[in-house]
């Protein structure tokens, strides 16, 4: 059976109603600062796995995540002293570092969010939330909030922010000890983090 997707502003009121959700497995498409991004509460394995499925994802591909802050971020991810001196340089912004994770996490892959809805919904929750985009695996990501009609009844809720301006996704960095690569050139350029990492 469908879930029932209720559709709501993304107001502060509404955006703690939602967060409180999370916290109890609920999934949702919120905007962030490139698309319409679905998340859940990253701790809770059993709505990331729904997550994998509504999006017919493969499960060797790990899902980024939204951190409210650094301090969130180094309790699931070592972050090093590189990592540190990127995200202070670019978050919140459209940066995701891909750093060896804590415990059983093999990886994590986190970013603070620029978008004050994102950043808002990953501190109510208080853990990181998933932020993969709103769309099935291989078509294009969703900026008009019409279009995500498609995934009503498959989602418990749906922040509608409107249409979004079209952005380029956030640029992937990994770094591993003193090693950094740039996984995936999005809206920071690589020149830019070259840059950064040779001021010090």
């Amino acid at each position: 059976m469908d879930k029932v997707t209720v559709i709501l502003t993304p107001t502060r009121e509404n955006i703690k109603v939602v967060a409180k959700a999370m916290k109890e497995g609920a999934i949702v498409i919120y905007p962030s600062e490139s698309s319409y991004g679905i998340g859940c509460d990253f701790t809770n394995k059993e709505a990331v796995e729904h997550i994998y499925e509504i999006k017919k994802r493969q499960k060797n591909k790990p899902m980024i995540c939204i951190v409210p802050d650094l301090e969130t971020a180094k309790k699931y991810g070592k972050v090093n002293e590189v990592a540190e001196l990127l995200v202070n340089k670019f978050m919140p912004g459209p940066l995701t570092l891909a750093v060896p994770g804590k415990g059983k996490l093999e990886w994590f892959n986190f970013r603070i969010s620029e978008n004050n809805v994102a950043r808002l919904l990953a501190s109510e929750v208080g853990n990181p939330i998933v932020s993969t985009s709103a769309n099935i695996t291989g078509d294009e990501p969703i900026y008009d909030s019409e279009e995500l009609e498609q995934f009503s009844g498959k989602v418990d809720a749906i922040l509608d922010a409107g249409n979004l301006p079209h952005r380029l996704p956030s640029t992937v960095v990994m770094v591993q000890d003193k090693k950094v690569r740039v996984l995936r050139e999005g809206a920071v350029p690589k020149s830019k983090i070259k840059a950064a990492l040779e001021v010090k």
